[in-house]
């Protein structure tokens, strides 16, 4: 007995000290490993799909390597191009005093005189209101503007962390059912459990990053388009800003295209302002009531109010890619404290 316990005790012993050696040598492709993770979950469907056709599992990771570059590398590097030109022109123009739509809105009439109004109980002046308002805007795309330069600015970098994501995903791709099976076989639960854990994780999986991500990126899309047909400037900033808020409880993507229909309202742009609204209700909003649950019939979801907390703590702790990988943990960890309630179901069953 003493010896079988000194048995485990050296073998764990020798576990930590190797994985916490094995952590340092990949802490610095963490991230490429991560979207490589993400990305294998979410195109696994098209590689199976390709994999009944060429029957050859390397060709056919190949080929949905290519069709994730195609889809992803091209617009999205586009996108933030065109993202980091609208907010260098909304900083310029803002500080030029070309754009102001702070002071549009504040100086027409009606609402000025409700503003005024309101300072004159807490004692401030509408120029140290607007002031603040134009400060606080300028700096937050300031600093937006930071973020996105200096993510792209190491070229090297990003480059050598694109080349590691792509042969990680292809690697996932090809190898993932194995990879999975291997950790299976390495989880302290009975093949009933096991089997239960990994259903109601690719559930929970579906259906945040499936559903969650799917309507997000549709709802922005609209917005966008809708944005830069009706006048609205940088449309592609808010349609960033509306992905963000599909994921908000209760009011979602209002809090987006709501007080953009009001900005051109007070502009004198009365017919755009009510086809603004008529398109964030009949075809922004409802998206979410109507592709969500084609997307996820049938399947264990998360909380709204959840999955938007763990995209805002995921974003701090993993950093941009966070907004996929803190529902993913939470996911995870949800899949796995479900498992607790079946443990005396499982263990009665065994029993009788």
């Amino acid at each position: 007995m003493p010896s079988n316990r000194f048995y485990a005790l050296t073998l764990l012993f020798l576990l930590a000290v190797l994985g916490y050696l094995s952590y340092q040598i990949f802490r610095t492709f963490l991230s490429p490993i991560a979207w490589a993770i993400v990305l294998s979950i979410v195109f696994y469907p098209v590689f199976s799909f390709l994999l009944r056709w060429v029957k050859w599992k390397p060709l056919a990771s190949l080929i949905t390597l290519i069709i994730i570059i195609v889809l992803l590398l091209g617009p999205f590097s586009y996108f933030s191009y065109l993202l980091s030109q609208e907010i260098r022109s909304l900083i310029d123009a803002s500080t030029s005093g070309q754009f102001d739509p702070v002071g549009s809105v504040l100086h027409n009439p009606k609402i000025r005189a409700i503003i005024n109004k309101v300072l004159l109980m807490f004692n401030v002046s509408q120029a140290e209101l607007e002031k603040t308002l134009v400060e606080n805007l300028s700096h937050f795309g300031k600093n937006l503007l930071g973020g996105l330069t200096g993510g792209i600015g190491n070229v090297a970098g990003a480059i050598t962390d694109f080349i590691f994501m792509i042969l990680s995903t292809f690697f996932f791709l090809e190898g993932g059912s194995e990879f999975v099976e291997g950790i299976n076989k390495y989880i302290p639960f009975s093949k009933k459990q096991r089997d239960r854990l990994l259903k109601q994780t690719r559930d929970i999986i579906v259906s945040t990053i499936y559903g969650g991500v799917t309507v997000a990126i549709v709802q922005a899309t609209f917005g966008g388009i809708a944005f830069s047909i009706l006048g609205v400037p940088s449309p592609v900033l808010w349609g960033l800003a509306m992905f963000i808020a599909s994921f908000i409880p209760l009011v979602g993507t209002f809090v987006v295209w709501g007080p953009a229909a009001v900005y051109l309202f007070f502009k004198g742009a009365l017919l755009n302002s009510i086809i603004l609204v008529f398109i964030g209700v009949v075809a922004i909003s409802s998206v979410d009531n109507i592709l969500r649950p084609l997307i996820i019939r049938g399947k264990m979801q998360m909380p709204t109010l959840a999955i938007f907390f763990s995209i805002l703590g995921g974003i701090k702790v993993f950093g941009f890619i966070g907004f996929i990988m803190g529902p993913l943990v939470l996911a995870l960890f949800i899949s796995v404290a479900q498992m607790l309630r079946y443990i005396d179901e499982d263990e009665t069953e065994a029993a009788g």
